[in-house]
C-alpha cells in the first residue's frame, strides 16, 4: 500500500456553542484569527503537507463555510480595476479549484469518530489525514508536514502528541507508550479522557494520519466515552489487531481555539508574529501590562 497521503478530512459539523452569540450567524470555523478564518489556517497547513483533496464533514448552517472557498468574481474584478494587486493575491490564495473540496453532511452529532466515518466512501482504501480546526498549531515546518515526513519512515498510523500536566489528561485522548524513541513514540494503547490513572501525560492533539483499516474499525459504530463514537477507540483497535500506531512530538505551539481563552492567546501569538503588526501591537500589550502592574 502506498504511503502517499493526498486526502484530508476536516470535521466541521460542530455548532460552536462556546462562542455564542457569534456562532448564531456564522460557523465557528469562519471566525477570524487576526485576519484569516480558522479554516484557512487548517487548509494552508494541509496544502503545505501535499494534500490535494479536501473533505469537509459539515452540518446544517455551514453555507458560509462553503462560500468562503468559492471564487468572488465581482470582488476580484473590483480589486483588479483598482490595481490593488497585493489584496488581489491575498484573495486568490483563498480560492480552491473546482472539485478540490467535497462536502458531506453529518446528520447526527455522534462524535468525532462518526464524523470521520461519514467520509469513508471518499477516502476509499488509502491512508488519509484528519485535521481538527480548533487546534491551531504554530510550527515550522507546519505540524502536518512534520507528521507526513515521519510517517514516510514509520508507516502505520500516526497522531500528533504533546505533553500536558497530569491533571489535564482527562480532557484528552492519552497514549500508553510501548517505546519512546524521542520525537516518535510507539503506542501500546490509547485511552480517551481517562478519569484517573492516565497511562502517560502524552496527549493526542487534533492531527492524524490514519491507515484505511481505521475506517473499517469505525464501521463497527461502537459507542465509547460519552456515548459517542470515538476516533481514539478506532485507533486503539489498530494496536489490538497488531498494527502500528505512533505518536509524534511535533515542534511548535498548539492553541486550543475551541475555547475563548485559547482563541485570545492565539490572537496575541499570531499578531506578534506578523511583521506588519508586531511593533504597534507589542507596544500596546506592554502598555497594558505596565498599567496593570502600576494598579497593583
Amino acid at each position: 500500500m502506498s504511503r502517499k497521503v493526498t486526502k484530508a478530512i476536516f470535521p466541521v459539523a460542530g455548532l460552536g456553542t462556546r462562542f455564542l452569540p457569534a456562532t448564531k450567524s456564522i460557523p465557528k470555523e469562519i471566525m477570524t484569527l487576526v485576519d484569516r478564518p480558522l479554516i484557512q489556517y487548517a487548509i494552508d497547513e494541509a496544502r503545505a503537507a501535499g494534500i490535494k483533496e479536501f473533505i469537509f464533514v459539515t452540518s446544517r448552517g455551514k453555507g458560509a463555510l462553503e462560500d468562503y472557498f468559492d471564487h468572488a468574481h465581482e470582488l476580484e474584478s473590483n480589486l483588479k480595476k483598482a490595481n490593488k494587486t497585493e489584496l488581489l493575491d491575498i484573495l486568490r490564495s483563498t480560492n480552491m479549484d473546482s472539485g478540490a473540496i467535497a462536502y458531506i453532511r453529518q446528520h447526527k452529532a455522534l462524535g468525532l469518530g462518526h464524523a470521520v466515518w461519514c467520509a469513508r466512501r471518499l477516502v476509499g482504501n488509502e491512508p488519509f489525514a484528519v485535521i481538527l480546526t480548533d487546534d491551531v498549531i504554530m510550527g515550522e515546518p507546519p505540524c502536518l508536514q512534520q507528521m507526513i515526513e515521519a510517517y514516510q519512515e514509520t508507516g502505520g498510523s500516526m497522531v500528533a502528541t504533546m505533553e500536558v500536566p497530569s491533571e489535564k489528561t482527562k480532557a484528552y485522548g492519552v497514549l500508553d507508550i510501548a517505546e519512546d524513541m524521542g520525537a516518535i513514540v510507539r503506542a501500546r494503547g490509547m485511552v480517551e479522557k481517562p478519569k484517573e490513572n492516565p497511562p502517560s501525560n502524552l496527549a493526542v492533539i487534533g492531527r492524524y494520519i490514519l491507515a484505511p483499516s481505521v475506517m473499517q474499525n469505525l464501521n463497527k459504530l461502537k459507542q465509547g466515552s460519552g456515548g459517542e463514537i470515538q476516533l481514539t477507540d478506532a485507533i486503539a483497535d489498530e494496536i489490538e489487531e497488531g498494527r502500528d500506531v505512533f505518536g509524534l512530538r511535533f515542534r511548535g505551539e498548539r492553541f486550543d481555539c475551541g475555547s475563548k481563552a485559547g482563541f485570545l492567546q492565539a490572537t496575541v501569538a499570531f499578531g506578534l508574529a506578523r511583521d506588519d503588526l508586531k511593533h504597534e501591537f507589542g507596544e500596546y500589550l506592554e502598555d497594558i501590562m505596565s498599567m496593570r502592574k502600576a494598579a497593583e
